[in-house]
C-alpha cells in the first residue's frame, strides 16, 4: 500500500450561516499524489492522538501567522494570526507522532516546526531589510548547505516561489539553518538527528514542474515508505 501522508489545513470564517471553513490548496495534494503518496487533509476537529499512529508522514502547509505569544512576543501590527485551533492541532499531532515519522513543512510549517522546538519567528522581515521582496510570489534563489539532507536532495540552482513576510529568527534546538536567501533570511532547515525533519519557508507546490520541487516531495514520500516498512 501506498503511505498516507497527513496534510494539516487552515480554518476560514465564512461571513454566511455556512459557519467556517477548512481550506487547502489543491497543489499540496497533488504533489504528495504525484510523488506516490495517500494525501489525507486533517481537520481540526480530528482524533489527532489516535490518527497519528496510522499516519506514515505528515505534510504541514503554507498558512497565516502563528501567534506570537507562543514564543513570548507581543504581536506585530502587521501579523495575520492562524486560528488558534489549527496550531493546537498540529502540535499534538506533532507530538503524539512516532519520532522517526518524516515531517516536511512548507512556509508556515517549517516557522511551525521551529516555534515547536522552542525558537522564535521574525514577524515582519520589512522592519529589518527594508524591502517586500519576499512576498508576493516572488522567485528566488537560495544558498544551500551541499552537506545537509536538503542539499543531497536538490540539484543544480534551487530557485522557489516566495510568499511570506515572516521567517524563522532564533533556530530551535534540534533544528540546522540549511538554506538562506542572499539577504541572509533563513530559508530552510532540518533536524539535526537521524528523522527526515525539513522546514523550507518557500513553496515548491507552486511551481510543481521544477525539478526541484518534484525532488523534494519524491524524498519525503519515499521516507514515508521506508517509514511504512518498519512499522511493519
Amino acid at each position: 500500500m501506498k503511505p498516507i501522508i497527513g496534510i494539516t489545513c487552515d480554518i476560514y470564517p465564512v461571513g454566511d450561516d455556512r459557519g467556517p471553513e477548512y481550506r487547502l490548496k489543491v497543489n499540496y495534494c497533488e504533489m504528495v499524489a504525484e510523488a506516490g503518496g495517500i494525501p489525507v487533509i486533517i481537520p481540526t476537529v480530528a482524533d489527532v492522538e489516535e490518527l497519528a499512529s496510522m499516519l506514515d508522514g505528515v505534510l504541514i502547509p503554507g498558512g497565516r501567522d502563528i501567534d506570537p505569544a507562543r514564543f513570548g512576543q507581543e504581536k506585530h501590527p502587521a501579523a495575520d494570526l492562524q486560528n488558534p485551533a489549527r496550531f493546537e492541532t498540529e502540535a499534538s499531532l506533532y507530538e503524539n507522532l512516532p519520532k522517526d515519522a518524516p515531517v516536511f513543512g512548507i512556509c508556515y510549517g517549517a516557522q511551525f516546526l521551529n516555534v515547536a522546538g522552542g525558537g522564535t519567528i521574525n514577524q515582519h522581515i520589512p522592519d529589518h531589510l527594508v524591502n517586500h521582496d519576499h512576498e508576493g510570489g516572488t522567485l528566488q534563489g537560495y544558498s544551500v548547505d551541499r552537506d545537509s539532507r536538503l542539499g543531497a536532495i536538490v540539484v543544480d540552482h534551487l530557485e522557489g516561489k516566495s510568499f511570506h513576510h515572516q521567517a524563522i529568527d532564533q533556530v530551535a534546538d534540534g533544528l540546522k539553518v540549511v538554506a538562506r536567501h542572499d539577504d541572509g533570511t533563513i530559508e530552510a532547515v532540518e533536524g539535526d538527528g537521524p528523522r527526515w525533519m525539513i522546514g523550507v519557508q518557500w513553496h515548491p507546490e507552486r511551481t510543481p514542474d521544477d525539478p526541484n520541487s518534484k525532488r523534494l516531495f519524491a524524498a519525503f514520500v519515499e521516507e514515508a515508505k521506508k517509514f511504512r516498512a518498519r512499522r511493519k
